[in-house]
C-alpha cells in the first residue's frame, strides 16, 4: 500500500540519535539502544509511515521535496555527546529558511530538544522560535511525580487540546532529564500537549508544544530520550511518538487535497456534453416508470432526443473498447424503446451484457446509459448516464481474495446526469427498468462520494460538538484518498458479512416484510463484525484497520443517525444504538456542551457491543420468527427509548398475534425509536451540511 506520509529524519547535523542500528552502535558501542531510534522508525513504518534518513548534504528545498514530515533529533557538539559525526550541529541560515518554507507550505516538523538546550551548540531553538515556541535552558525536577523515584525522570501532565487530542490512547509518559517550553507569541496557534506538574520545578511548564499554521504544523518536545530504543517501550511512549508524527503529517494531506483539481475529460467532451443535454431534455417527459405519455408530449421531439442519445453513445464508444458489445446493445434498446411507442422501457438486453465485475482493473472506465432510479436520489426510472472509474489497486485485489466478494465493484465518478447530482452513492443493476427479472452479478459503490461526504459531515460534527480529534481521525478527515481507501475495504468486508455467522434471519435475502429494527440490527451486526475483523488486519500489518474502526464510529454516530427522514430509518437506528451503548459504558460523554470519547476504551466497548448483537443472533436460532422480532425489540429498547405510543413496547398482550405477520409490522410506528435530545439538537445544526453533500465527489 502507499505510505500514509513520508517522514524524513535528519542525521546530517551531528545528531545524537540514529534510526540506523549500525550507526547507533558506532556512537555507543556499549549501549547502542541509548543512541538508537530504530524501534521508533520501525513503529512508524508499521503504522503506515515511510521513514527515510537524510544522512548528508544541505536540508534545502530539494531535500525536502516530496517530504511530509521532517524530524530533527537532538544534535550536539562532540564535547557533549557521541554523535553521527556528520556536518555541524547548527543549521545554516539557508537551511532554516528552507525548513520554514517547507512548513508554511503545509509540511510537518518535529523538533526533539533536550535538557539545558543552550549548551549543545545546535540552533534548533532558533528554528522553534520562528513558529512561536521558545525552548528554555533548564532541567526539570519533580520528586513528587517521579518515574521509578528518579526526580529528573518526570511524569508529565497530559493535555487534551480543544481541537486535536495528541494524547489519545496515552495515559502516561516520562521525560528523562527534560528542558521546558513556553509560548513566545500570543494566540490560539500554540497548544500544550504535555507539561510538568504543579509540584515540579519549574511548575506547569511545557514539555511538548505544538504550533498550528494556516498551512503546516510544528511539534517541539523538550526531551529526546523518551523515544530512544531503551525508553520507547516504557509507558505509552510509542503511542505518543506515533501521535506526534501522524498529527504533523495531517496538514500536508489537506494541502494535497486542495491542489488535486484536475478536470475529467467529461468536462469538455462534445459527445458526452450532448448526451447529458439530451437526457436532461427527455427527463421531464418521462413518467415514474420511465414511459412517455404521447398524449402530453411530442413523439417527434422524443424520437429526436433518442436519436441524439444513440449518436452520442456511438461517438463515445471508442473510449470504451471493452464495452463494444454492451454499448451496441444500449443503442438497440434505445431504438426499440422509441419504436415501441415510448412505453415502459425494457433494457434487459444491454443490462445483461453490462458486467463491470468481470473487469475489476484499477482506472478502467465504464459508460452506462439506463432508465433507472438512483437510491437516495431520484426515485423515478428516468434515463441516466454515468461514467465510472473502477478503483482496484493491487492491495485491494489481494484483500478481496481473502474476503471473497466477487460482486463488489468500488467505483469513482467521472461524469453523471442529474439523478446522481444527489445523495446517491451506489449503482445497482436492480434499479434499471427491465421487462423481466435477471440474475444480478455486481454492485457498484461510489467510494469517492462515500469518503467525501463522510469527511465533510464528520468534520462539521466534530467542530460543532467540540470533539477533540485523535491524530488518526484528523488525518482521515484531511486525506480524501485515505478516506476512500478506508471506505472501500470497510465496504468489502461489510458486504460479505451479510451471509456469514449465526443467521436466524437475513433481511436482504428473504423476500418478506419485517420490522425495520431487524434491518437496523443486520446492518449494525455487519459493521460491528467488520470493526472486530480490523483487529486481525492490524496483526497483518494492514494499516487501514484502525482507520476503518474510526470511520465506522464517526459515520454511524454522526452521519447515518441524522440523515434521511425518521420513517423507518434503520441506518439511523444503528447509530443510535452505538451512541447509547458507548454512553452507558461511560466511553462517550456529553458534558458542558462538549463531546468526549475515551479512546483507550473505545475498541473494547465496541467489541462488547458486537458480542451482544451476535448473542442475539445466536439465540435467535432457537426462537420463532415472531419471538425473535420481540427479542430484538427488547434488545434495542434497553438502549434506545421507544416512542411513548409504541404498541410493541407494551409487550405481547398488546400485539395483534391473532392476525397475519404483516399486522405486527403495521403496528410498528414510523418513528418507533425517536432521536434522543442530543441528536434532536445535533440534527438541526448539521442538516445544512448534510444537504450540502448532495452531488459531492471529493
Amino acid at each position: 500500500m502507499r505510505p500514509l506520509a513520508r517522514v524524513l529524519v535528519d542525521e546530517s547535523h551531528r545528531q545524537a540519535w540514529s534510526t540506523r542500528p549500525e550507526v547507533a552502535a558506532l556512537m555507543n558501542p556499549v549501549n547502542p539502544a541509548d543512541a538508537s531510534y530504530a524501534v521508533a522508525a520501525g513503529a512508524a513504518d508499521r503504522s503506515g509511515l515511510d521513514v527515510s534518513v537524510h544522512a548528508e548534504g544541505a536540508l534545502d528545498d530539494a531535500a525536502l521535496d516530496g517530504v511530509d514530515v521532517l524530524v530533527l533529533p537532538h544534535a550536539a557538539d562532540d564535547a557533549w555527546e557521541h554523535t553521527t559525526g556528520a556536518g555541524s550541529p547548527r543549521l545554516t541560515d539557508g537551511e532554516l529558511d528552507a525548513i520554514e518554507r517547507f512548513v508554511r507550505a503545509g509540511g510537518g516538523l518535529l523538533i526533539l530538544a533536550e535538557t539545558e538546550q543552550a549548551k549543545y551548540g545546535n540552533n534548533f531553538a532558533d528554528l522553534a522560535l520562528r513558529f512561536g515556541i521558545a525552548v528554555d535552558n533548564t532541567t526539570v525536577q519533580d520528586p513528587t511525580h517521579a518515574y521509578k523515584d528518579v526526580p529528573t525522570w518526570v511524569l508529565a501532565d497530559l493535555v487534551r487540546g480543544s481541537r486535536h487530542d495528541l494524547t489519545a490512547q496515552v495515559t502516561a509518559a516520562c521525560f528523562y532529564r527534560a528542558g521546558t517550553l513556553h509560548g513566545a507569541t500570543a494566540g490560539d496557534a500554540l497548544d500544550t500537549v504535555a507539561r510538568t506538574s504543579t509540584d515540579a520545578d519549574p511548575a506547569a511548564a511545557g514539555l511538548v508544544m505544538t504550533s498550528t499554521l494556516s498551512s503546516g504544523r510544528v511539534v517541539v518536545a523538550s526531551d529526546s530520550d523518551l523515544f530512544g530504543d531503551d525508553s520507547i517501550t516504557e509507558l505509552d511512549h510509542r503511542q505518543l511518538w506515533l501521535n506526534l508524527l501522524t498529527w504533523a503529517a495531517g496538514s500536508r494531506a489537506s494541502v494535497r487535497q486542495e491542489s488535486a483539481s484536475d478536470s475529467p475529460w467529461t468536462a469538455s467532451d462534445p459527445a458526452w456534453l450532448d448526451l447529458v443535454a439530451a437526457i436532461e431534455a427527455i427527463r421531464p417527459m418521462q413518467a415514474k416508470d420511465g414511459s412517455i405519455d404521447l398524449a402530453e408530449n411530442s413523439r417527434d421531439e422524443a424520437a429526436a432526443l433518442v436519436d441524439r442519445m444513440c449518436t452520442d453513445v456511438e461517438a463515445l464508444a471508442p473510449r470504451f473498447p471493452h464495452q463494444a458489445e454492451h454499448l451496441a446493445a444500449t443503442v438497440v434498446d434505445l431504438r426499440a424503446w422509441a419504436e415501441g411507442g415510448f412505453e415502459v422501457p425494457d433494457f434487459v438486453g444491454s443490462l445483461e451484457i453490462f458486467r463491470p465485475d468481470t473487469k475489476r482493473e484499477d482506472g478502467v472506465e465504464h459508460l452506462a446509459v439506463f432508465p433507472m432510479y438512483t437510491q437516495n436520489g431520484n426515485p423515478m426510472r428516468n434515463f441516466e448516464a454515468v461514467v465510472t472509474r473502477t478503483f482496484w489497486p493491487d492491495w485491494l485485489g489481494e484483500q478481496e481474495r481473502t474476503y471473497d466478494n466477487a460482486a463488489f465493484v468500488p467505483i469513482e465518478f467521472v461524469g453523471f446526469t442529474a439523478g446522481y447530482d444527489t445523495h446517491s452513492a451506489v449503482f445497482f443493476p436492480e434499479t434499471v427498468a427491465t421487462g423481466r427479472v435477471i440474475d444480478f452479478h455486481w454492485g457498484g459503490i461510489f467510494c469517492d462520494r462515500e469518503a467525501a461526504r463522510f469527511r465533510m459531515v464528520a468534520r462539521t460534527a466534530s467542530d460543532t460538538l467540540r470533539l477533540s480529534l485523535p491524530p488518526d481521525v484528523d488525518l482521515l478527515l484531511n486525506d480524501q484518498q485515505l478516506a476512500q481507501e478506508t471506505f472501500v475495504l470497510w465496504d468489502l468486508i461489510h458486504d460479505r458479512t451479510h451471509s456469514r455467522g449465526d443467521l436466524p434471519f437475513d433481511p436482504f435475502m428473504i423476500k418478506q416484510r419485517m420490522p425495520y429494527w431487524m434491518y437496523a440490527l443486520e446492518e449494525l451486526r455487519c459493521d460491528l463484525s467488520t470493526y472486530r475483523e480490523t483487529l486481525s488486519l492490524d496483526e497483518q500489518g494492514v494499516y487501514l484497520g484502525r482507520f476503518i474502526r474510526q470511520a465506522i464510529v464517526f459515520d454511524r454516530l454522526f452521519r447515518f443517525t441524522i440523515t434521511g427522514s425518521r420513517v423507518r430509518n434503520y441506518d439511523g437506528l444503528g447509530g443510535q444504538i452505538i451512541f447509547a451503548w458507548l454512553h452507558r459504558d461511560d466511553v462517550l460523554r456529553w458534558t458542558d456542551n462538549t463531546l468526549t470519547i475515551d479512546w483507550s476504551r473505545l475498541t473494547d466497548s465496541m467489541v462488547a457491543l458486537c458480542d451482544a448483537v451476535e448473542g442475539l443472533y445466536h439465540d435467535g436460532i432457537d426462537r420463532s420468527r415472531l419471538a425473535q422480532w420481540m427479542a430484538a425489540h427488547q434488545f434495542v429498547s434497553r438502549l434506545v427509548e421507544p416512542h411513548p405510543a409504541s404498541t410493541w413496547a407494551k409487550g405481547a398482550d398488546a400485539l395483534p398475534f391473532d392476525g397475519e405477520p404483516k399486522d405486527l409490522v403495521d403496528a410498528v410506528l414510523p418513528d418507533e425509536f425517536p432521536l434522543n435530545v442530543f441528536y434532536d439538537a445535533l440534527r438541526r445544526k448539521l442538516t445544512p451540511t448534510i444537504d450540502a453533500t448532495a452531488g459531492i465527489t471529493s
